[in-house]
């Protein structure tokens, strides 16, 4: 069972993220790589489908929807520069993906199983969180030499239906000293809790492989209103489910 210790709650609600080392067994990690292999192996991506994962390059209307219609499907999201002018892999197909989202926790037996274990809901109740729901799911694909950075001030909307770009990001960036950030190394199964409201990034992969991450996102819905503006909106096909089983 996860079990926080009364200094490690105290490190999360003070620096908004705490690293939990060997959360995830060796056996666990190797079947959801397994997995996320089989996945990527029967990928089919429409050419008009295959969009950069950047809220600003959803410009027609089909890469719009294929973004905006992903919260409760398996779909795939790419790296810039991977396509030729007709949509043409110009590198392997394994090494083109940013990311796949956004309900492999829905749809995958293995990351299911990982998402809900017993051990997540331990720690979930650990952090006093009562209802929680499982908003989104994202196997990440960390490519050598690409960068990005998450953060509070920064918001991606839905633009009204029907109109391009389907998204708009409101708010921006400021100005981040970088000293203010703290370096966090990770090892194969630890686990980075984040705070919604911790601004946090991550520097550009200079190594020769990809850095492969499992994320997902929880809310609390007790007590709470989900925004109709938020890009990702549940389905009746698959209402936000509850963490606790």
């Amino acid at each position: 069972m996860a079990c926080l210790s009364s200094s490690q709650l105290q490190k999360f609600q003070e620096d908004g993220f705490l690293v939990l080392e060997g959360f995830l067994s060796a056996e666990e990690c190797a079947a959801m790589q397994q997995s996320i292999g089989q996945i990527v192996a029967k990928m089919d991506v429409p050419l008009h489908c295959r969009t950069v994962f950047k809220a600003e390059h959803l410009r027609s209307q089909s890469t719009a929807e294929y973004f905006l219609s992903s919260g409760d499907k398996i779909r795939f999201f790419f790296e810039k520069g991977v396509f030729d002018e007709e949509g043409n892999f110009l590198v392997p197909p394994e090494k083109s993906i940013n990311k796949i989202g956004h309900a492999l926790h829905a749809h995958d037996p293995v990351f299911k199983s990982v998402t809900h274990s017993t051990k997540m809901q331990a720690l979930a109740r650990n952090l006093g969180l009562q209802t929680p729901v499982v908003v989104q799911s994202m196997y990440i694909f960390k490519q050598p030499h690409i960068g990005g950075e998450g953060g509070v001030s920064r918001r991606m909307v839905r633009t009204p239906a029907g109109s391009t770009p389907g998204t708009l990001i409101r708010g921006s960036n400021p100005a981040w000293d970088n000293s203010l950030f703290v370096p966090t190394p990770v090892r194969r199964g630890d686990l980075i809790l984040f705070h919604g409201q911790v601004v946090h990034k991550s520097e550009q992969n200079f190594s020769d492989g990809s850095r492969h991450a499992y994320a997902f996102h929880l809310m609390e819905a007790s007590g709470t209103v989900w925004s109709p503006e938020n890009w990702l909106q549940p389905t009746a096909e698959l209402p936000f489910p509850l963490l606790y089983t």
